[in-house]
């Protein structure tokens, strides 16, 4: 096992992994940009190191520093969190050539995943099932239009090296299908400096699902069911649950059992997540992350494990502590993201938080790096906190999040508690029914 770690990231998810390194006896150590020196993962962590200045590129993206602190202080291994360099495979790269573990899957199969259309590849010959489109990118309009006649409008085009929603435009027709192509490859050549796009089917009223698995690296894997993401703004996930309303027992044991399988014979180490559209009680492959999820806790909630910790300990080459047959889902848990946004735009509200109180009671979870007097940076990621309930079935976590929801105190800066509040009140929501494109509609009915 490691004496220490050091955690490349920073906010709720690098104090998770502080408080998991504790538990397990191990050291910590936290990095920071000048800008995170009073930031609560500095405070707790054993050792700290400031890697550089605010702008991640200088900081939390600058491999050396990275490496560095590690020399420094004597870390034998990373945590990556989620972002950042969580799935960058030089940096795996670079940090197994200076002798430091990378706790997460291997450079391989990052790269392997990174690629939208190798990933792709790859899950169908693992026989995980994939959206009827491309083989491969598509070059230019002409080979675009044959393939929109091949399977059907509408189609979306996609950036291959893609995330976050850039690089991807909807055609409903082949009248659209041109100014959709050229846009989708411009932005992709901003956003990723590869104008390189691939097309799917696109569905009309999917749902978000995603499996999460975990390997051993030695062809042993497992699948700790889905989670339901489909409550998404601009392709960002905001609210979270599992199991998912929408999914049967039967579905679950299949798609499930194909993932396990799948990651088995991929030899795929440590946490990962196969994300599916799901229409009509078929699911579709888009892509793999292969780190942490920031939704991570709705499936520790449920299956009572700690991921980070099965993380560390693979990592560190020892067997997983559980088989499939130990996986029993227990009760409904659901996260939702708060953000320093101000509604309805969703603008970004750095500042001075004045006043903070975070919910407590039975089922209720925080994860959260706030505190009274702290200044939240305008430099990175505006979420500020994540909120996780558990309970006994679904209408119980929905009764535990809006009371929650309701001792909640965050003063200084606008938030999104507000946007829960108003959804927690919605019939769809209640009764577990909507699809990808559910709050993209109600914001636009709502807010106008």
């Amino acid at each position: 096992m490691f004496d220490k770690i050091l955690i490349a990231n920073r906010g709720e998810i690098a104090l998770r992994v502080i408080r998991a390194c504790r538990e397990m006896g191990i050291a910590s150590v936290a990095v920071h940009s000048t800008a995170d020196s009073d930031a609560m993962h500095v405070r707790m962590a054993d050792e700290s190191v400031c890697i550089g200045p605010n702008p991640s590129s200088e900081s939390y993206l600058s491999i050396p520093a990275l490496v560095a602190a590690c020399e420094i202080t004597g870390a034998q291994a990373i945590h990556p969190g989620y972002g950042f360099l969580s799935e960058n495979a030089t940096f795996v790269q670079v940090l197994e050539d200076h002798g430091i573990t990378f706790i997460g899957p291997s450079a391989a199969h990052i790269r392997i995943m990174g690629d939208k259309i190798t990933a792709k590849d790859t899950a169908k010959k693992l026989g995980i099932p994939v959206v009827p489109g491309s083989e491969g990118g598509v070059p230019d309009v002409e080979t675009a239009l044959k393939v929109a006649a091949e399977i059907g409008y509408p189609v979306i085009i996609k950036a291959t090296a893609g995330g976050g929603g850039r690089g991807m435009k909807v055609a409903q027709d082949e009248s659209t299908l041109e100014v959709a192509f050229r846009t989708a490859r411009s932005e992709a050549k901003a956003a990723f400096g590869n104008d390189e796009v691939y097309m799917e089917k696109y569905l009309q009223r999917p749902r978000h699902i995603e499996i999460q698995v975990f390997g051993d690296g030695k062809g042993r894997a497992v699948h700790l069911g889905e989670r339901d993401c489909s409550l998404q703004r601009r392709h960002q996930k905001v609210f979270e649950e599992a199991p998912g309303p929408c999914i049967t027992p039967e579905q679950r044991a299949r798609i499930g059992g194909i993932c396990a399988d799948a990651m088995g014979e991929l030899g795929y180490s440590g946490a990962g997540t196969i994300e599916f559209l799901f229409e009509d009680g078929e699911f579709y492959f888009i892509e793999m992350n292969t780190r942490l999820q920031v939704e991570h806790p709705v499936t520790e909630a449920i299956f009572d494990v700690d991921l980070v910790r099965e993380q560390i300990r693979v990592a560190a080459g020892l067997p997983m502590e559980f088989v499939q047959e130990d996986l029993k889902i227990r009760g409904a848990a659901i996260e939702v993201r708060i953000n320093a946004e101000k509604l309805p735009n969703f603008s970004p509200c750095p500042g001075k938080i004045t006043q903070y109180h975070a919910p407590g009671g039975l089922g209720v979870r925080m994860d959260s790096a706030l505190y009274d007097g702290y200044k939240i940076p305008p430099y990175y990621d505006s979420l500020i906190g994540k909120l996780i309930v558990h309970g006994r079935d679904r209408d119980e976590a929905l009764a535990r999040l809006s009371r929650a929801l309701g001792e909640l105190i965050v003063d200084g800066v606008d938030t999104t508690v507000p946007l829960f509040n108003a959804l927690l009140a919605e019939p769809d929501i209640q009764a577990g029914d909507y699809s990808i494109h559910w709050l993209e509609k109600w914001l636009a009915r709502t807010f106008g």
